[in-house]
């Protein structure tokens, strides 16, 4: 009866694909929220790993560029599912993360450049660098205090 009077006043909510829930994170239950959470990071981190693994072998800086970054990318698309995808991206361009957010995604894009279309294994290595440093550095934004620990830390041992 009740989605019989859903329909009636136009408020029929037919099964969403997964595209839609996943952009209105909302729709989702929590316990599905987490499961892809955890799905999305696991692969990201399988990912990375298979990328590094890749490495060693002739010819795999470019595995290992395209690999490492889609691990990364993967990761961080992960949060998307427990806090939804405006909402994260809202966060990722808070003015505490805009310079963090803005360095990693161009570390992103120049990682996959030096190593598909530049070929310079050098350069791709140093972005992949420069990428996980760039994510720590993002990831550290959202725990409170962590990022002026690191610096006094860091020039407590420059010191």
């Amino acid at each position: 009866m009740e989605k019989l009077r859903r329909v009636l006043s136009g408020q029929d909510d037919e099964e969403q694909d997964l595209t839609a829930q996943v952009l209105d994170a909302s729709s989702l239950s929590f316990n599905t929220r987490l499961k892809w959470f955890a799905i999305c990071f696991a692969s990201g981190i399988v990912f990375s790993i298979l990328g590094t693994g890749l490495l060693w072998l002739p010819g795999g800086i470019k595995l290992f560029a395209v690999f490492y970054t889609l691990g990364n990318i993967a990761a961080l698309a992960s949060t998307c599912f427990l806090m939804g995808p405006v909402k994260q991206l809202k966060k990722m361009f808070e003015t505490t993360r805009l310079l963090a957010t803005i360095v990693m995604l161009l570390c992103f894009i120049l990682t996959l450049c030096a190593a598909l279309w530049w070929h310079k294994k050098g350069l791709a290595l140093l972005f992949c660098i420069l990428q996980f440093l760039s994510m720590t550095w993002y990831s550290l934004s959202y725990i409170p205090y962590a990022r002026d620990a690191v610096i006094k830390c860091c020039s407590s041992l420059l010191s």
